[in-house]
């Protein structure tokens, strides 16, 4: 059973198109956790709408959190599936067959990831970006590179035995998590080459300057929490790498 975990506060507007994501995978053999922060908005209304249509697959807890991970924690920690994976309020699968794709190639591995797009709230149907993981190798942690953590799909019982998201990074309790797996106790991933989730930009991590800055901050903190050789050399490599990717599309566009 593949358990999947959604962390939701105040998400209301996006949370139905997460549920439907769900509800449409070819794979049902399906736990779905939804843990909301004591949202004020509509998302309770929302939940209760839909808790129904999963026949007693979903379960949900509404209370306060301290954050986003600490909400993932808690779903994780509720999950009884062999395989978790986490799904952003804001964000939805991208296809039907996900699921079923990571269920038939986890099977002999610890965990499994691929792709994601990025698309404007405004326009649900048009890329903005296109995170690959394909060319991702262990050595690229040391410069900030991770796989896409939303794709990221893995066995319970590697949680169990490496811990959870480190809750007192503010943004990148995700690349330190995968740094620890991947990195420092070499668990066995995968590759899948598919479009896992669709995510809205505008997210803690995807906005502005002072998220970078945060983000770099906690970059260097998880490589000395877990013992990694990095700096800030090396993380400067990563930004420079993904301007280069930009550009063309910031020529094309005064054109």
């Amino acid at each position: 059973m593949i358990s999947i975990v959604t962390a939701t506060y105040n998400s209301a507007n996006t949370l139905r198109d997460a549920f439907n994501s769900v509800l449409n995978q070819t794979h049902k053999d399906v736990e779905y956790i939804v843990i909301d922060g004591g949202s004020k908005d509509g998302t309770l209304d929302v939940i209760k709408e839909y808790a129904p249509k999963f026949d007693g697959r979903m379960r949900w807890i509404s209370e306060p959190d301290n954050g986003i991970y600490d909400a993932m924690n808690k779903g994780i920690a509720m999950a009884t599936g062999d395989v978790i994976g986490i799904l952003n309020s804001d964000d939805f699968f991208t296809s039907s067959g996900i699921l079923s794709k990571v269920a038939e190639n986890i099977k002999d591995v610890d965990a499994v990831y691929g792709d994601i797009h990025f698309v404007s709230p405004d326009n649900l149907n048009k890329c903005v970006r296109y995170y690959s993981s394909e060319k991702f190798s262990l050595w690229q942690m040391r410069m900030g590179f991770m796989p896409a953590h939303p794709s990221f799909y893995c066995k319970r019982e590697v949680y169990n035995k490496y811990g959870l998201f480190n809750t007192s990074f503010k943004i990148a309790a995700d690349f330190e998590l995968l740094l620890r797996f991947i990195f420092v106790n070499r668990i066995k991933t995968r590759y899948i080459p598919l479009d896992f989730v669709t995510m809205r930009i505008g997210g803690a991590s995807t906005s502005g300057l002072n998220s970078h800055k945060q983000i770099l901050s906690d970059h260097l903190r998880a490589y000395r929490d877990n013992n990694v050789y990095s700096n800030i050399l090396f993380e400067s490599i990563r930004y420079l790498y993904k301007g280069l990717r930009l550009l063309p599309n910031k020529v094309a566009s005064l054109f």
